[in-house]
């Protein structure tokens, strides 16, 4: 059973996405109303997944992945907000998440962007996605933000946009009739030579540079 940790300050929407994931049999097995008390509980808990608002009073969600990423955490974190606003999906794509939703999804969208992430996934919104890719595009590049890449083989740029579509390491064996293991290798290669520190991170910076068109 995949297990989630849930980062909201609303008591009422925490209790009713428990209620709504239990019933989906995905495991809650801690709950925190701001970004501090989110990562005592994520170190206490080592949740497959942490399901994370931004907009929260004292320390936000922005202020939680981004410590994460100093301690070096690596737990997937899923976004889940009211915010429909590209400089906001953007910054928390840089910070760490790997996934970005509207808490006007399904119970199926929910349950399956969760296991998507605990799978090695990413995964943002169908309706954001354009919006952002368009934003990426039009942000000045820095040093920073491309830093120059090694050039990627054929079937690392294949795996690349199956990474860039959210699909999972398991997905994506399926889909070029790789064994996973060898999947996991081209991943590590694509990370290393776009000096990328994750998969969402990787995607980014190959949007900068041109390499997915």
């Amino acid at each position: 059973m995949t297990r989630v940790v849930l980062v909201d300050d609303h008591t009422l929407v925490r209790h009713g996405i428990r209620t709504l994931l239990e019933i989906a049999e995905v495991e809650v097995v801690g709950e925190a109303d701001d970004g501090q008390a989110g990562l005592e509980v994520v170190a206490a808990t080592q949740p497959d997944v942490v399901l994370l608002d931004l907009r929260m009073p004292r320390y936000d969600g922005l202020w939680m992945l981004n410590t994460l990423q100093e301690r070096g955490v690596e737990v997937p974190v899923l976004v889940l907000t009211t915010f429909d606003d590209d400089t906001l999906v953007l910054d928390a794509l840089r910070a760490g998440a790997r996934g970005y939703l509207l808490k006007d999804v399904t119970v199926d969208q929910l349950t399956r962007a969760v296991r998507t992430l605990a799978d090695g996934g990413t995964l943002v919104a169908p309706s954001i996605t354009s919006r952002m890719l368009r934003a990426l595009r039009s942000r000045p590049t820095t040093a920073d933000d491309a830093p120059a890449a090694q050039p990627l083989t054929e079937r690392e740029l294949e795996v690349l946009r199956l990474v860039a579509e959210g699909l999972s390491n398991r997905e994506i064996s399926r889909a070029l009739c790789l064994v996973e293991g060898t999947v996991k290798n081209h991943v590590s290669a694509i990370l290393l030579k776009l000096a990328a520190r994750d998969r969402t991170n990787a995607v980014l910076r190959a949007l900068h540079l041109g390499i997915l068109g």
